[in-house]
């Protein structure tokens, strides 16, 4: 496999994929073709998320109003219980996002 090939054409929804998964930790690839969150909803996770944005943009957003903008190379950590949506993601070129999942130690 390689992360980062993508579909031929827009997805209707985005295409998530489990890499990798124990007991404790979970590696997924999205791939996202101008998909985002619901306007009212938040993702409130019980699990940390450590992400990387492979290709495109992306952006998340929080309920304060802040937001982060991603391009290639960007990194993010979402602690537990962080509340975000996706607020934006390129279609051309698609956004591929490397996320893993767990209890881990980052950047907050």
């Amino acid at each position: 496999m390689n992360v980062y090939q993508c579909p031929a054409g827009p997805l209707s929804e985005e295409q998530e994929e489990i890499l990798a998964q124990g007991e404790s930790l979970r590696v997924e690839r999205i791939v996202s073709t101008g998909q985002v969150s619901p306007p009212s909803f938040w993702y409130d996770q019980e699990e940390d998320e450590w992400l990387v944005l492979l290709r495109g943009e992306g952006r998340v957003a929080y309920p304060d109003g802040k937001e982060d903008r991603l391009l290639p190379g960007d990194t993010l950590f979402l602690p537990a219980h962080r509340k975000h949506r996706v607020s934006y993601t390129s279609a051309q070129p698609p956004a591929v996002w490397l996320c893993v999942f767990g209890r881990m130690e980052g950047k907050k």
